[in-house]
């Protein structure tokens, strides 16, 4: 199973280098800040810029539309939309354009549990969930919120990502975390969605309310976010919203899919625009205070951008990144916290949220197009140019072959498109039809297609039918959908039980005959 999705949940800088794992400090604390050293100039040096890097990278790649917001001083300096809602159809791209945030939203989620928390020790207190437990007692009678919102609890990497594509939903997928293997609690860094987002929920029901309630009542409301959900229902229909865009073997754009993430809304469900997004950026910057009334507390708001654990050792510039509460946390040559956050839905959406707290500057870049480096590329140059008064890298190209390089690594290494010449052939239909059971994956059947063409399994609640080609012997294939499609993957049938390729890389991929 390959690692989403995220290049667009890592953030922009953490793309640049390989994911690694070390112990997490049990009480972080901050080093100390420097002083601010940019000026007016340099930020208006960089803003200048936007318009023709937008413009140009939009050209060299075809994302269809892009908002974008920029906040110094507790001032809106920029904020601009480009490009088409949907292509083929007149609407334009404006501040007010309502876009899905995909993993942006772990920063707002982040915010949204320091409001609704009364002191940031709260974040360390055991979880307490109905219905979720982890493989390991031990670790479920102590997971507090932090190791779930810093990703170290010893949950592998995306895990129950699998069970969203395939139309469970978010009870089920969190009831079945218990079945998922551990890695070492507090000392793995392991990016997984459904961690996040029982955290969430947990400090939700604690305060009786569902989790879009706490987050109206929390931030949305008293900070003005009024085009800001964490409802599917709500982006959908916003008279006003990007639709997401996928790109064709041609090179174009086609809005092909919808991407509901409401199983995973802390997660990645948020959706907003570039003006709220500002609204988001200037309380961000000015400490949870907004229009000089105290939305969020400091303090607690402070915890969120603490390093929790170490998500990179060694970055492009031979440093160590972390991962905080919902935030990438990085410090520069200078000594400057960099806090930072990318989203990435591959069914067409691509976000980013960088901050310098210390200079007072922050940039949310919005897109309606599959990963493709560009909304990462915005924000690096505008950083660099603000800087350093220049690029330090040609970041589009770089951050697109990033991208490619992680979508393509779930792949099957066989071919299944190309049976063997000498392949075997498949025994009657009878030998492999029947219904196939996985405590994890649930029900999986494998019927006879009424023309006789073949074979079709099914999975998922719903259920999602995959119509299977042979291969070579008892392996057959089909063609995988949804956010961690991965092309063609086997299927392989032995005395007694089905095993899906892709649905397997923590094993817990075979179904039972019976």
């Amino acid at each position: 199973m390959r690692t989403l999705r995220a290049l667009g949940t890592a953030g922009a800088a953490a793309l640049l280098v390989t994911t690694g794992t070390a112990a997490a400090a049990t009480t972080p604390s901050p080093p100390p800040q420097p002083k601010a050293q940019l000026t007016d100039a340099q930020v208006d040096r960089a803003v200048h810029r936007l318009d023709q890097t937008v413009a140009d990278m939009m050209r060299s790649t075809g994302v269809p539309g892009i908002s974008v917001a920029v906040v110094h001083d507790d001032h809106v300096i920029y904020l601009k939309g480009f490009g088409v809602r949907r292509v083929g159809e007149p609407g334009a791209i404006g501040p007010d354009t309502v876009f899905q945030l995909a993993s942006v939203s772990k920063p707002i989620t982040s915010t949204i549990a320091a409001g609704a928390l009364k002191a940031p020790q709260d974040f360390d207190r055991p979880v307490d969930l109905p219905g979720f437990t982890l493989k390991d007692p031990w670790v479920t009678g102590h997971v507090s919120a932090a190791d779930l919102l810093s990703h170290r609890s010893g949950l592998p990497d995306h895990a129950g990502d699998l069970l969203e594509d395939l139309g469970y939903d978010q009870s089920y997928i969190l009831d079945h975390m218990r079945l998922e293997p551990l890695t070492e609690f507090r000392a793995s860094y392991a990016y997984t969605n459904f961690g996040f987002t029982a955290a969430a929920e947990a400090i939700a029901r604690a305060h009786g309310v569902s989790w879009q309630k706490l987050a109206e009542d929390t931030l949305f409301k008293p900070a003005g976010m009024t085009h800001t959900s964490t409802e599917f229902s709500a982006f959908a229909h916003a008279p006003d919203h990007a639709a997401t865009h996928v790109k064709n073997p041609d090179g174009t754009w086609s809005p092909r899919y919808v991407r509901d993430p409401d199983a995973q809304a802390p997660a990645g469900g948020v959706s907003s625009t570039a003006r709220d997004m500002a609204r988001w950026l200037r309380l961000q910057l000015g400490d949870g205070v907004l229009d000089g009334k105290r939305i969020i507390p400091a303090d607690n708001l402070a915890r969120t951008r603490l390093p929790e654990i170490v998500s990179q050792p060694k970055n492009a510039q031979g440093r160590p990144d972390f991962y905080g509460l919902g935030w990438n946390v990085s410090y520069d040559s200078a000594g400057r916290l960099r806090l930072s956050h990318s989203g990435g839905f591959e069914l067409g959406a691509n976000t980013n949220a960088t901050m310098l707290p210390l200079e007072k500057l922050g940039i949310v870049v919005l897109t309606n197009g599959a990963p493709v480096g560009v909304a990462d590329a915005i924000a690096l140059d505008f950083f660099d140019i603000a800087q350093n008064g220049k690029p330090t890298a040609d970041w589009l190209p770089l951050l697109a072959s990033l991208y490619a390089q992680v979508l393509g690594a779930g792949h099957s290494p066989t071919d299944y498109a190309h049976p063997p010449t000498a392949a075997k052939p498949a025994k009657a239909d009878t030998a492999y039809t029947g219904t196939y059971n996985s405590p994890y994956y649930g029900k999986a059947t494998v019927a006879a297609n009424p023309d006789g063409s073949g074979l079709t399994l099914s999975l998922g609640p719903k259920p999602q039918r995959y119509p299977l080609a042979h291969y070579d012997g008892d392996t057959f294939s089909f063609v995988t959908a949804g956010e961690n499609a991965v092309g063609r993957t086997g299927v392989f049938f032995t005395d007694g039980a089905l095993r899906v390729e892709y649905l397997d890389g923590q094993h817990l991929g075979t179904f039972t005959r019976g």
